[in-house]
């Protein structure tokens, strides 16, 4: 069956579901790396996309946007030259209560009202004013990374904004 839409897993309400030990059958965060890039750098700014609405952010739309940016990145400014990292991790479990949906179907199956459902993916919860993703960077890559923070943030289903602050040194 295919994903469905967004707006049906990113208003939450209620407590996660997180116990993955109780929970038999859910499917690994499709994220393949949290942090690409140099660390070894010493960068001059830190730029963050934040979301400014509560809501949850699927898996496979954090790794679009991960995609995204790197992809960006290094194509424009080097993989050497900066350091990028996606600060939630996809602990909800999202669960879904399967039904037919094709014409006809309502005479077919009327199912259960507010069933339990079955694992089909994973969320992190987010609230306003957390950072996503994190960029560090040198000041004049700083244009190039506030447009790969754009793109990524375009791939989000929740309103988001771009922050930048220097680094502090030591």
């Amino acid at each position: 069956m295919p994903l469905r839409p967004a707006r049906c897993y990113t208003h939450f309400s209620g407590p996660p579901y997180t116990r993955k030990e109780y929970i038999p059958g859910v499917p690994q965060p499709k994220i393949v790396k949290f942090e690409m890039g140099n660390p070894k750098v010493d960068y001059d700014i830190i730029a963050e996309l934040y979301v400014t609405e509560p809501g949850q952010i699927r898996h496979n739309a954090l790794e679009a946007a991960r995609v995204m940016v790197h992809k960006y990145l290094s194509t424009t400014i080097g993989e050497a030259n900066y350091f990028f990292k996606i600060r939630v991790y996809p602990h909800h479990v999202l669960r879904e209560n399967k039904m037919m949906a094709f014409a006809g179907a309502d005479r077919l199956q009327d199912g259960m009202r507010q069933a339990f459902g079955k694992p089909i993916g994973t969320a992190a919860r987010v609230y306003p004013g957390q950072a996503i993703l994190e960029i560090r960077g040198k000041k004049e890559h700083l244009e190039q990374i506030k447009e790969a923070l754009r793109r990524g943030g375009s791939k989000m289903p929740l309103p988001t904004r771009i922050r930048i602050r220097e680094v502090e040194k030591r």
